[in-house]
């Protein structure tokens, strides 16, 4: 059960949150595969790249070493700019945003690494969020409860204090970990303290 008198910060996943990503990530992923002359994600490819880091993704999507190693490679060089723009933003995180400020801290936590600066520069966030704490970030990514747990140790609060805002079972675990109220989103078969359909819905919560 969450009580909103306690809470001091809000945290966001990012992939899934707040932006739909799936055709950012299906472009990005089914590239690198052509590069190395594989065919595209299947279904089961794409639900476990849509979670997880994109050297984990890599890895699993690839299992030949040499040919890994290539897309390692090419991966490095491509420029991820040109496929933000297939990212749709949750229309209603702006907003909740706004409302969030001045009295709650804001936070990201996310598997993404190396794009997140750019994600928030290309969609008008940057300087939106109090901290950002990716994959890049941390020893462990989720669902490992590394980022969650940094979340808390730089603004100082318990677990109680905080909601993490996920949509997969590896958020869900990293939240379970760091015993940080969980919300999630558009998953109703996640285990978690809240379900929601809208961003907007944590207006309701924290009635602001």
């Amino acid at each position: 059960m969450i009580d909103s008198r306690d809470i001091d910060v809000v945290a966001f996943d990012c992939d899934g949150v707040m932006f739909d990503s799936s055709q950012a990530n299906h472009a990005y992923y089914n590239q690198v595969l052509a590069h190395v002359g594989l065919p595209d994600m299947s279904a089961e490819q794409f639900a476990y790249a849509h979670m997880h880091t994109v050297d984990e993704s890599l890895a699993f999507l690839i299992r030949d070493s040499d040919l890994l190693a290539v897309a390692r490679q090419y991966r490095q060089e491509m420029s991820y700019v040109s496929l933000i723009g297939y990212m749709v933003i949750e229309p209603t995180l702006k907003p909740l945003l706004t409302k969030l400020k001045p009295g709650y801290k804001t936070a990201i936590a996310t598997n993404r690494t190396d794009t997140m600066d750019r994600v928030l520069t290309e969609h008008d966030l940057e300087g939106q969020f109090d901290l950002v704490i990716t994959a890049s970030d941390v020893s462990y990514p989720k669902p490992h409860p590394e980022q969650l747990v940094r979340i808390m140790g730089h603004f100082g609060i318990d677990p109680r204090q905080m909601v993490y805002i996920g949509d997969s079972l590896l958020d869900a675990q990293a939240a379970q970990a760091a015993a940080v109220p969980f919300i999630a989103y558009r998953n109703p078969d996640l285990s978690a303290d809240m379900h929601i359909e809208s961003l907007q819905q944590i207006e309701a919560l924290l009635d602001i």
